[in-house]
């Protein structure tokens, strides 16, 4: 792909986080907070597709013992994530790994089968090729379009690169939640799953998905979360969150 040459630089997290990213295209957002509240706690965690590194870097903020690995397979946009490492002060925590998550050959050589992680996150492509037409922006296009079935590979990598009974956050489209529960059958149990509504008179728009690799313990549908008041503006707990001051429990949330 081409040179990234249209950067800014935005702050996110109540000013916490600081990210250059592309002024054009795939930007950070809500999905990347939401991801990275969900993350469970691990010693070594996963940023599956981490474009800039929004979501993992979140997850290094707050959680100061996690050793965080960004994985992410366009050069360019790995480069801003490491630039992005550099400019919140993570070097010594956090990392960049060029590599198709898709591609076993292209992990091993990665080094990501080396120590297999606790945590991954995710924010997998949320359409399938077959059924949408692409963005003319390619970075775009790949951080939102998948490969015919790509939910049974990307669950299957996700599986590849965890250790036994790890821990999987995601986000998603509820539309997918059958592929996803399709993609989970052998690989992850415990899933727990959490709608995310705009309003409170609203359809999801989003899913986060929390699941263990091995586990055979049943579904569970959790509460929803509401984003915004019917006069506008975040919820309380949707504002703590974007804040970076409250965490979302899958495993606990009532």
């Amino acid at each position: 792909m081409a040179d990234i040459d249209d950067v800014r630089e935005d702050a996110i997290l109540g000013g916490r986080l600081r990210l250059r990213q592309p002024a054009r295209g795939h930007r950070a957002g809500t999905d990347a907070v939401l991801l990275a509240a969900a993350a469970p706690a691990g010693s070594l965690v996963i940023d599956a597709g981490a474009g800039v590194g929004s979501a993992g870097l979140i997850v290094a903020l707050r959680q100061p013992l996690a050793r965080v690995t960004l994985v992410e397979r366009d050069a360019e946009t790995a480069r801003l994530a490491g630039e992005n490492i550099a400019l919140n002060g993570q070097e010594g925590r956090v990392s960049v790994a060029i590599a198709d998550l898709l591609s076993p050959a292209s992990r091993r050589a990665a080094g990501l089968h080396e120590r297999p992680a606790d945590v991954l996150i995710s924010n997998p492509p949320f359409y399938d090729a077959a059924t949408v037409r692409a963005s003319p922006d390619s970075r775009r296009a790949d951080a939102h379009v998948g490969q015919s079935g790509f939910m049974e590979v990307w669950l299957k990598a996700f599986a590849a690169l965890l250790a036994g009974h790890g821990r999987l956050a995601m986000i998603h489209r509820p539309e997918a939640m059958g592929d996803i529960l399709a993609a989970c059958e052998g690989r992850f149990g415990a899933l727990a799953v959490l709608p995310v509504h705009p309003r409170a008179d609203a359809p999801a728009v989003r899913i986060l998905v929390g699941a263990i690799k091995g586990s055979r313990a049943p579904l569970r549908l959790l509460p929803g979360l509401i984003l915004h008041r019917p006069e506008g503006g975040f919820t309380p707990e949707a504002e703590a969150i974007h804040r970076g001051e409250a965490f979302l429990d899958l495993t606990a949330r009532a």
